[in-house]
């Protein structure tokens, strides 16, 4: 039997797993079948916490989305693993150094008593121009412009060590996330497929967004694709470079500073539940 905790930063939830305590052989198995709504936990994928590779980080993050392809990152679950590391004993530092795929994260926690009240994170820099993440096939994809089931979408690419897609469009069209997400995240242009954002200004440095994850589908919310989302409406003025992102599930404040060209996500996380279940 596995114990496992059940946490979600924004609504964004996963399953994650002390792989200290317990290993998972087959995580991709086990992503698939926890993560079913109907017949399993339920969430949108699975997080490991374990030992880290490098000397520089204290622990590391692996995950697994709900479909089982591994992910690179995510804002919201790294947010919850400080929570989870600081309050589970594990930890009794505010600054934690977390190993993912795309690099290390440095989480500094908001305490207040013994407990996270929030976490920021250190996204490190957005990156506009990354090799097997976008390959646009003509001069109007590389403008950002794709097709998709009949339609146009005029949209900026930021990498946020995973590959996101930014459209702006008005409140209306905040719902094409639902008809066009699924068939964006599969486009050419994205070899390794690709998380799509639709985004809307609200009011000043405030901005509505609704997310297609790569894995997931429709998820209540994306730190990554927060950070995007605010990093492209900074690039394109539609917002300053600080700005709160309003998805689903809750409001997460971005910040891309100009003094080191980091992206810094604050945000809350939240335990549900803990369990046991065994292996699949």
């Amino acid at each position: 039997m596995i114990r496992f905790t059940k946490m979600h930063g924004a609504g964004n939830d996963y399953i994650y797993v002390n792989t200290l305590l317990y290993n998972i052989p087959s995580p991709v198995e086990a992503a698939i079948k926890w993560s079913s709504r109907h017949k399993g936990i339920g969430s949108d994928g699975l997080v490991l916490i374990g030992r880290p590779v490098s000397a520089d980080a204290d622990f590391s993050m692996r995950i697994f989305n709900a479909d089982g392809s591994e992910a690179m990152m995510c804002g919201n679950a790294s947010r919850c693993i400080g929570k989870y590391l600081y309050e589970k004993g594990m930890t009794s530092s505010r600054t934690i150094r977390l190993e993912t795929l795309s690099g290390i994260k440095t989480l500094k926690l908001h305490v207040c008593g013994q407990k996270v009240d929030s976490v920021t994170v250190d996204m490190l820099e957005p990156r506009f121009d990354v090799a097997g993440q976008f390959v646009p096939r003509t001069d109007a994809e590389a403008g950002g412009m794709l097709e998709a089931g009949g339609k146009l979408f005029k949209g900026t690419f930021v990498s946020m060590g995973n590959p996101h897609f930014v459209i702006f469009t008005d409140a209306e069209g905040l719902a094409d996330v639902e008809t066009y997400g699924r068939l964006l995240e599969h486009h050419e242009a994205f070899p390794a497929r690709c998380n799509i954002e639709f985004a809307h200004l609200v009011e000043k440095d405030t901005l509505r967004t609704r997310v297609w994850e790569r894995g997931s589908g429709i998820t209540m919310a994306c730190g990554t694709g927060a950070c995007a989302t605010a990093v492209a409406a900074a690039k394109l003025g539609v917002a300053g470079c600080s700005s709160k992102v309003v998805m689903d599930g809750g409001t997460l404040e971005i910040e891309w500073k100009e003094t080191d060209n980091h992206v810094y996500l604050t945000g809350g996380a939240e335990f549900v539940f803990d369990g046991e279940i065994p292996l699949p």
